[in-house]
């Protein structure tokens, strides 16, 4: 069938018109144009043997009536698939109306074995004395080899023992065909490592990735609060089949202070009197790997009770040193002979410790001796009032 066609296949849409118009690019654009095209962005693609290729087109009327065109592909080899698609489905004829256009697709199932040559089929929108086509170069090339690139956004972090470490990394798939990709990291001893989505929670170990796509992963990793300042590195693997990609990742863990609190030789109990205050040893520990600057000491114990401290603040604390301050406590004068809880609490910079110590309360002999003694007069009354009374 004579076909009329004008097309360019170099980096701009392909054109075809109608009767004795010429077609370009500039054509499209001019206010003057008329006349029916067939248009695609790409008119001559790569195609691997055994896939499914999707071409875009869209047919577009220039200021002609609205008219019924029949669509058909001309040239596919033996075994090849070409199925024209509208809105998603097959379709066999498009209404354009004026100065509008139709999207179509061109869809291709090529076969496994199909010979690695070059292809051209056409497609045609022909209606009453209106026809048009579009030649398209299907070439086929061999499966490009898979490739992964790995690219961290922050490739060397720092922090604390109790910072969260967390490196963005963006995984690329610059192979010739969509892959599930598998993540792995190797860290240190004890350290904890996990991936999640960019923007997500739920832990995953492995993403699937397009053709030629790139998606953005986290990973995780928590060192053990144990751990000594230093460097520690960190390897990134993503894999999918024979083909692997590495990374390597930085972790830096500087000092921390970390308090104890004990009482003098260890013990944390101590002795009280009610209404009287009493002086209570207590020994603040840095067992960390940084300095502890500006430690406030503070504490609580039952309703009505003081706690105080000869010295307030320490101003510093180097790692493995210990000071001693006393506390002082005072129970209320009504306080019960008995066992009580205070706790003492150290703070500098978000590090806290705190240590309950059992206060073991005695009450005042004074008042012991009062008390004997409301007793032993209450028992004279009683007895004298029985002799005196008891006679009659």
């Amino acid at each position: 069938m004579k076909m009329n066609v004008i097309a360019m296949l170099v980096a701009f849409p392909a054109l075809v018109m109608v009767g004795n118009v010429t077609a370009s690019t500039a054509a499209e654009t001019r206010p003057d144009v008329k006349g029916l095209y067939l248009l695609t962005d790409y008119p001559a693609v790569s195609v691997r043997p055994g896939t499914t290729s999707t071409i875009s087109l869209r047919l577009q009327n220039y200021g002609l009536a609205p008219e019924h065109f029949a669509l058909s592909v001309d040239g596919a080899p033996a075994g090849w698939t070409a199925t024209l698609l509208g809105g998603g489905q097959p379709v066999g004829a498009a209404m354009p109306a004026t100065d509008q256009s139709v999207s179509l697709q061109l869809r291709l199932d090529v076969p496994a074995d199909a010979d690695i040559a070059s292809k051209t089929l056409t497609v045609k929108a022909e209606g009453q004395g209106n026809n048009v086509s579009l030649p398209i170069t299907i070439n086929l090339a061999k499966e490009l080899p898979a490739k992964l690139t790995l690219s961290p956004q922050l490739p060397a972090l720092r922090g604390t023992p109790k910072s969260s470490f967390d490196y963005t990394v963006s995984v690329k798939n610059d192979s010739g065909r969509n892959l599930t990709v598998s993540l792995a990291a190797t860290a240190p001893r004890n350290f904890e490592t996990s991936f999640t989505e960019s923007y997500g929670t739920q832990e995953l170990s492995s993403v699937p990735i397009d053709a030629g796509a790139s998606k953005d992963v986290k990973l995780k990793v928590r060192p053990p609060s144990s751990v000594d300042a230093g460097s520690f590195p960190i390897e990134m693997t993503a894999s999918s089949g024979d083909t692997t990609a590495k990374t390597q990742l930085a972790l830096e863990v500087v000092g921390q202070p970390r308090l104890t609190i004990a009482g003098s030789d260890g013990l944390v109990s101590a002795r009280a009197e009610a209404g009287k205050q009493s002086t209570v040893p207590v020994v603040i520990s840095n067992d960390g790997t940084a300095a502890a600057d500006n430690i406030e000491l503070s504490g609580s114990a039952p309703n009505g009770w003081k706690v105080e401290f000869d010295k307030k603040t320490i101003d510093r604390l180097a790692p493995n040193q210990t000071a001693e301050v006393n506390a002082l406590v005072t129970p209320t004068d009504k306080s019960l002979a008995g066992d009580y809880m205070a706790t003492i609490r150290a703070a500098s910079r978000g590090e806290t410790a705190s240590t309950q110590f059992r206060v073991t309360v005695s009450t005042s002999t004074t008042w012991g001796m009062v008390g004997f003694g409301i007793i032993a007069v209450a028992l004279l009354l009683m007895f004298g009032a029985v002799a005196r009374f008891g006679r009659r």
